[in-house]
């Protein structure tokens, strides 16, 4: 039994469609069965999203997690009559009819369960069960949706409950030391640790969503990336690499370009309305990111970035916070990148910071924040700058 995953590019249209079919009965030619959780087709999920917003400024959560489940429900059935139009024994089911249980928001719920007596009962009757990815239901019986790039996380969570391998099936053939859209000579990797793809999901690279990654973790389920276009070898997320394999010092390098600086300056010098103002940012759902807090004769001058935010919103949350504060100085940059390095190859080489900033030094860029984690260093650069920063990084670590 293996289950695999294909995303939205995968079966944007009927053609595409009939290629994964083709794949799966391949599958269950050779004697497998098949476990197929699917994304929605193309943009679908942005168009209904777009169709919500087209009603109302404010779509409800529970309304919209229905609407958006539609999705994969189109998705998954066309699949199965393709399927058993090939003559394979397929059924589409979806979340209710698999009982996959989830907790909290109806927008970004997790998944608390599932029951896989009910998939093995529907394997006994047929070769292939074509999943709906992306959702679940909660203890109430509302549908719930598991956040962007969900459908990831159902594939695994199944593959973890049944202890089998995942293949997670898209449009690129693996994973790479880069995006190839900023660096056209990137190399795909044969195998990347679930620590250093944790740290890459994290940092914006899509080809993985880091909830999926972190049960694979967890659960020690193998997940191998590939493309469902082509036969080329993907990349396997693995605990440890092969003790044949060379482990590289830096094994992949991201730009996130959806970065914005808040530098809140002569703030009271106690930590409380630090507290006070990233109470504030989480409740308005921001996704801080890199932190500097310096104390300076008797004032605190903090600096962080959030993740894709409207300037006025974080401007309006931070003014509601400070509203009895005086004479604090605000300053919000939209012209920033964040560059990082990524690779468990850190833990045990010298040297590494040295070598990071001075490639960043001969690029001559602007140094403007720092973050380091064991296997990761991070740096908010000017976004003119960002891509020679990010090609000199990529030179010096041979990416």
């Amino acid at each position: 039994m293996i289950v695999q995953k294909y995303g939205g590019s995968s079966v944007s249209d009927t053609e595409r469609i009939r290629n994964v079919a083709r794949r799966i009965r391949k599958k269950v030619d050779a004697g497998e069965k098949v476990i197929v959780v699917v994304s929605a087709m193309g943009k679908t999920t942005n168009e209904l999203i777009s169709l919500a917003e087209s009603v109302t400024e404010n779509p409800d959560p529970r309304e919209l997690a229905m609407l958006l489940s539609t999705g994969e429900q189109v998705s998954a059935a066309l699949l199965s009559m393709t399927l058993i139009e090939m003559g394979v024994r397929s059924i589409s089911q979806n979340a209710m009819q698999l009982e996959i249980s989830t907790f909290g928001d109806f927008d970004n719920a997790r998944i608390a369960d599932l029951n896989l007596d009910k998939i093995y009962a529907e394997l006994e009757k047929h070769d292939v069960i074509v999943v709906t990815g992306f959702q679940g239901v909660d203890p109430e019986g509302n549908l719930t949706t598991l956040g962007r790039g969900g459908s990831d996380t159902s594939a695994v969570a199944i593959a973890a409950k049944a202890g089998v391998q995942c293949e997670i099936l898209s449009d690129v053939p693996g994973i790479f030391t880069c995006d190839p859209k900023f660096h056209k000579d990137a190399k795909k990797l044969d195998y990347i640790t679930y620590d250093e793809m944790l740290e890459l999901a994290a940092l914006g690279a899509k080809v993985l969503h880091s909830r999926s990654v972190e049960i694979a973790k967890k659960y020690n389920v193998e997940i191998l990336c590939l493309s469902s276009f082509s036969e080329e070898g993907g990349t396997r997320v693995v605990n440890r690499l092969p003790e044949w394999l060379e482990q590289p010092v830096v094994t992949g390098a991201t730009i996130d370009t959806n970065q914005l600086k808040i530098a809140i300056n002569k703030l009271p010098g106690n930590t409380d309305i630090v507290s006070k103002i990233f109470q504030a940012v989480a409740g308005s759902s921001f996704n801080v990111d890199m932190i500097s807090i310096v104390n300076d004769n008797g004032y605190i001058h903090l600096a962080f970035t959030v993740l894709s935010a409207s300037p006025a919103a974080i401007k309006s949350t931070i003014e509601r916070v400070l509203v009895d504060v005086d004479n604090w100085e605000l300053a919000i940059d939209e012209d920033v990148a964040k560059i990082s390095t990524v690779g468990v190859g850190m833990r045990s080489s010298a040297g590494v910071a040295a070598r990071f900033f001075l490639a960043l030094q001969k690029a001559g860029a602007k140094i403007i924040a720092t973050t380091t984690s064991e296997i990761k260093i991070s740096v908010l650069v000017p976004k003119s700058q960002a891509g020679k920063a990010l090609k000199a990084l990529l030179d010096e670590f041979e990416l």
